[in-house]
């Protein structure tokens, strides 16, 4: 039987071994609260020392995928970095509301299974995990002939944090004046990836071309991992010195600050207070792209924003800049005008 279901396409034995071949990287990632993890049927993660350190815990969860950054990646035979991609989308998102990282699953959907490349991808997740703060508890690989091609794959992500109920983040907390702290990106990171492949289909670009404006060759730049931002705002996360967090992922800068800003106000952002990096650029030129499309599509450099008191502006940037990150003041709040977000 086992011979017949790997003629069908699924071989048995080569998920034994892919999943023995991460066991240790995975337990690496173990905080103190992981009561089991990897080989049961179901992982298990204590609560009680987290909530014990909260008024009115509350759980946070999101979940996302890499969209079809994924096709470069395989395109160019490179697996580790997509995982990181993959926790940064959750871990990012879950941040945005002041969430402790907690843990993380993972799901890989694959046309065939070979342990080497999934070694690779769950490689990238433990390490974007290491850097997210989340222990990476369990996860499914799921070997689907028919559903995949042979060399396709597809991955989803799920994290989840706490927070103390009357400190999230959000809409609920912004203020006429707060300050807008842009946190720099570290590229594309996972957004826009359908409009970058038709751009270099129409254009006829190499993958592996150095082009006048960028310092490594093009797929470099591509899958240049998502930036996590949880050890570098950590501090004035906790601190209680921001109101608001925006992660800049899909629709751009005004689409996602608009979910922070309350209905009678309005952020006002400069354009001229950053430059826009030259991959940005780059992909302007080369689709014919206007302004409107590049503000929809990507993150344009920035790819979290802060919304901080007035008071409390120099400390988050002080403490921003001790860690290593390059930010820029890019606005403010201001009673409503036409639209939540204005960029001009």
């Amino acid at each position: 039987m086992a011979n017949q279901y790997k003629e069908a396409g699924v071989d048995v034995e080569s998920g034994e071994k892919a999943v023995n071949s991460i066991k240790d990287m995975v337990a690496s990632t173990y905080d103190q609260s992981v009561v089991e993890g990897l080989g049961g049927f179901g992982a298990m993660y204590s609560l009680q020392s987290h909530f014990a350190k909260y008024d009115d815990p509350v759980l946070i969860s999101g979940t996302d995928g890499v969209g079809t950054k994924l096709m470069l990646a395989i395109q160019a035979k490179r697996h580790t970095t997509i995982g990181i991609d993959l926790v940064a989308m959750c871990a990012n998102d879950i941040l945005a509301q002041g969430a402790k990282p907690l843990f993380f699953l993972d799901y890989i959907g694959i046309g065939k299974l070979l342990p080497e490349e999934v070694k690779e991808i769950v490689s990238g997740v433990v390490m974007g995990c290491k850097q997210a703060g989340l222990s990476l508890i369990g996860g499914e690989m799921a070997e689907m002939p028919g559903i995949y091609k042979q060399d396709d794959y597809d991955l989803s992500g799920f994290a989840v944090g706490i927070a103390d109920k009357k400190r999230l983040l959000g809409a609920q907390n912004v203020k006429e004046g707060d300050k807008l702290i842009g946190l720099k990106s570290s590229g594309i990171h996972s957004n826009g990836y359908s409009l970058v492949r038709k751009i270099i289909k129409d254009a006829e670009l190499d993958l592996n071309a150095t082009y006048q404006g960028l310092s490594q060759p093009l797929i470099d730049e591509l899958l240049t991992p998502t930036r996590l931002y949880y050890h570098y705002v950590k501090g004035i996360v906790e601190s209680g010195a921001i109101h608001a967090i925006a992660n800049i992922t899909g629709g751009g800068i005004a689409d996602n600050l608009s979910r922070v800003i309350p209905n009678d106000l309005t952020a006002k952002i400069d354009r001229s207070s950053w430059t826009v990096p030259n991959i940005f650029k780059c992909l302007q030129d080369w689709g014919n792209l206007d302004q409107n499309d590049m503000d929809l599509v990507f993150n344009q450099g920035i790819g979290m924003v802060l919304v901080a008191p007035e008071e409390y502006v120099q400390a988050v940037t002080n403490y921003l800049s001790d860690n290593g990150l390059e930010y820029f003041e890019i606005g403010e709040v201001v009673k409503r005008e036409q639209q939540a977000v204005e960029i001009r």
